[in-house]
């Protein structure tokens, strides 16, 4: 069954809507290139919208009603958005879940280090990558360093055109005979993704007695021999305030430095690092944050964290941050027990909003052109995912299947079915089969993209749009 191409059907008025939604998502992108990044944003944006912090409104002890639009931050690194609806909680809420995490490099705790006089940070990568995409592109460095005081500095370096910005090294072509000749998945090895941080020696201070300066085998002594790192550290004292010991207690990532671009002659597309899962993310937010009035059933966004390792830790859709969540607010409501909590969370509805693999032709051989995905063709529906025989999928049930194609055909939303490439060919895997353990409905929904994982990820900018478009549907089913 085939999809027509979504373009030509737009009239004036849905294409302004468009570039202007298109436009806030760069945005977007640009400014929440981390977890805790894509947090504060989305609590910047929730707050303009009228949404309240639900922490706050239980500290007071006050109540909520329908209507009431609230959120609520994990760790500053998870989030999730609420609208009230009429109906009461028992009777389900419309979940649109999402993660905002990528992958990336993390900086090890002990990552300084100096060698043949240049200064590294040594890293480990986040989530599945390529690791030859990351060598020689230009990087950036972004997060936090906890002091032992209670202090919290925020770092970001590389963004501004003033900036410097970092980089991997890779070998010289003329000397690459013998990397060549190995498999892509060894050209560059997990240990050499450090990051070149400088390269300028501290000066020397001049002494009355040169002579305790001594040399071995033609080497300086340790002192001098990290005179490059010494002057690092004199940096990050001076601009952050910050000792080596802090590396200990921080949170900092290694990201592409580059900002969300327009691609293409047409300027039909999106180039940018972090569109999995930010397209999403973003569209999810939006579409909860554009809703007026008071639903009838409760409406949800959640942006988690996690995802790209397996959904684990305290802010990641394996924890109890959601369901802890949904509980506060049924107390807020004077309606809370256990039993009404577990109905609320088998009777909800679920789109598990995570981005799908376009059809690329320069490598069709790993795509199955019947249930692939295609670019202009609107928001995606994943009946499952997984891997080879569905292993560690959601399979979403066929009346539930129906029900989202009501929905979306009664709201002209543009939108195809598909599958991450041939069966044997691979495959992944969301936060949809974690939601499922509570019993509601869930299906695997979002935005088609090419060069997953890569540094740079391409996106429709009409899928884009579509997927806007069928998550306000979905909310206000």
């Amino acid at each position: 069954m085939s999809k027509e191409n979504v373009w030509n059907s737009y009239t004036q008025e849905q294409l302004l809507e468009l570039t202007s939604l298109t436009e806030d998502y760069k945005a977007f992108l640009d400014a929440g290139k981390t977890e805790r990044e894509c947090v504060r944003e989305a609590s910047q944006l929730a707050q303009k919208a009228g949404f309240q912090d639900l922490d706050e409104i239980i500290a007071r002890g006050a109540s909520l009603k329908p209507g009431d639009k609230v959120y609520r931050v994990c760790m500053k690194k998870s989030i999730a958005l609420f609208i009230l609806g009429t109906q009461p909680l028992e009777k389900g809420m419309r979940i649109l879940g999402a993660h905002i995490d990528s992958p990336r490099l993390d900086l090890k705790q002990n990552t300084l280090y100096e060698d043949t006089e240049m200064a590294y940070l040594d890293t480990h990568y986040y989530g599945g990558v390529k690791k030859y995409q990351w060598v020689t592109v230009p990087l950036a460095l972004h997060g936090v360093v906890a002091k032992k005081d209670g202090s919290v500095v925020e770092i970001t370096i590389g963004e501004k055109d003033t900036d410097p910005i970092f980089c991997i090294t890779d070998l010289l072509i003329h000397l690459s005979a013998e990397q060549l000749e190995k498999k892509a998945r060894l050209v560059i090895e997990g240990e050499n993704l450090d990051v070149l941080f400088g390269s300028r020696p501290a000066a020397a201070e001049k002494s009355a007695d040169d002579s305790s300066k001594t040399e071995k085998d033609g080497q300086t002594d340790k002192a001098a021999g990290e005179a490059v790192k010494e002057n690092i550290l004199h940096l990050l004292k001076d601009l952050y305030g910050i000792e080596e010991e802090d590396f200990l207690s921080a949170e900092l990532e290694v990201v592409p430095a580059q900002k969300a671009r327009d691609c293409g002659l047409d300027r039909s597309m999106i180039a940018s690092y972090g569109q999995d899962d930010r397209v999403c993310a973003y569209t999810s937010l939006r579409a909860i944050l554009d809703q007026q009035g008071v639903p009838e059933t409760t409406m949800c966004c959640l942006l988690v964290d996690k995802e790209e390792i397996g959904s684990v830790g305290a802010t990641g859709m394996q924890s109890r941050f959601f369901e802890n969540t949904a509980a506060e607010l049924m107390n807020c409501t004077g309606r809370y027990s256990e039993l009404g909590l577990r109905r609320c969370l088998t009777s909800s509805k679920m789109l598990s909003s995570d981005v799908s693999a376009a059809y690329d032709p320069l490598y069709a051989s790993v795509y199955e052109r019947r249930n692939a995905a295609y670019f202009g063709h609107g928001l995606t529906f994943n009946k499952y995912t997984g891997a080879r025989g569905k292993s560690g999928s959601n399979d979403a049930n066929a009346e539930y299947i129906g029900w989202i194609r009501a929905v979306m055909d009664s709201a002209a939303v543009s939108f195809q079915t598909c599958e991450l490439g041939k069966v044997d060919a691979g495959g992944g895997g969301t936060i949809a089969y974690i939601s499922a353990l509570y019993g509601m409905d869930v299906i695997d929904s979002g935005v088609a993209v090419l060069n997953m994982h890569a540094p740079m990820e391409i996106s429709s900018k009409a899928d884009v749009y579509e997927a806007y478009r069928g998550y306000k549907a979905f909310l206000e089913a």
